[in-house]
């Protein structure tokens, strides 16, 4: 399986992660929405962004329950709970937050 930006191919796994964490690009996660029938807000980049960063630090995707706890910590209570992040994520936090960060499958999620 593969997703087209801008005229280029990126494969992606059966699941639509990308296979090559180095051809992320916030276009990526773009087309990755469109094709989910969303349109990424500034509260989609805030999670997205924070994924990436929590990637950078520990090399392991969060599951949702840490990402909830850490979203929580980092921007406040009103957006480090289950229902804002479903909101956003409807297709599950954790996992569509991670594809759309160009991140692997989030451990724990089936």
């Amino acid at each position: 399986m593969a997703i087209e930006v801008n005229g280029t191919t990126i494969p992606t796994d059966e699941e639509g992660y990308i296979e090559d964490l180095s051809l992320w690009s916030p276009e990526v996660a773009e087309v990755m929405a469109q094709e989910d029938g969303q349109e990424l807000t500034e509260q989609h980049w805030e999670v997205i962004n924070f994924l990436r960063e929590y990637y950078d630090e520990y090399q392991i995707a969060p599951a949702v329950r840490v990402l909830t706890k850490q979203i929580g910590k980092r921007m406040g209570p009103e957006k480090g709970n289950s229902k804002y992040l479903y909101e956003l994520f409807p297709y599950g936090p954790a996992k569509q937050a991670c594809r759309y960060a160009g991140l692997p499958k989030p451990t724990g999620c089936v």
